[in-house]
């Protein structure tokens, strides 16, 4: 019920009849820590996400609890004892493609973008900066990027018990259908 909820909001609020804005519900963001003690690897696809092609401007919003794991404990101690996602339930990035100028959005073809933007976790904001791709087609647009953040800096504290399982830099996968009904 709250993901219906949230995604009524972010749809209503940012979805104009402009039909610049392009949307998903269903996005996916991934994470991979690789130490040698251990691999962790995440999986969610319930983002929820706005590109308005006239500007650039793009937001995610990302439910916590909406990740999922390979093993059911891995994923309890990430909600409970590392995200603490009863207090932090979201993500969010609001950002702009920087080079929107390189994006043909009316010819379908891959183009390489930049994104700039404040990425908020576990109730810390930070400025990121990432490069990936944009492929326009007939009636949607897919975007795609990695890029690397350490938990630190989200006030994400590591036990030093689990310290070396865990990787200082955590690899981040997106991955976006977007189309002008958020059907995707």
């Amino acid at each position: 019920m709250k993901r219906l909820f949230f995604i009524l909001i972010i749809t209503g609020f940012f979805i104009q009849a402009s039909g610049q804005k392009y949307i998903t519900k269903n996005g996916y963001i991934g994470f991979f820590s690789h130490t040698p003690v251990e691999d962790i690897k995440a999986d969610n696809n319930q983002v929820a996400s706005v590109l308005d092609i006239s500007t650039g401007e793009i937001v995610f919003q990302v439910l916590i609890k909406s990740f999922r794991f390979e093993k059911a404990l891995m994923e309890e101690h990430f909600n409970e004892n590392y995200m603490e996602s009863e207090k932090y339930p979201r993500a969010t990035f609001t950002g702009k493609i920087t080079n929107l100028s390189a994006v043909r959005f009316s010819s379908a073809g891959v183009y390489e973008v930049e994104v700039e933007g404040d990425l908020t976790i576990h109730g810390a904001t930070k400025k990121v900066k990432a490069k990936g791709t944009i492929e326009v087609a007939k009636e949607t647009i897919a975007a795609s990027s990695k890029f690397s953040i350490d938990p630190e800096d989200y006030n994400i504290n590591i036990p030093n018990v689990v310290r070396n399982k865990i990787a200082k830099t955590i690899e981040i996968t997106v991955n976006m259908k977007y189309s002008t009904s958020g059907n995707q």
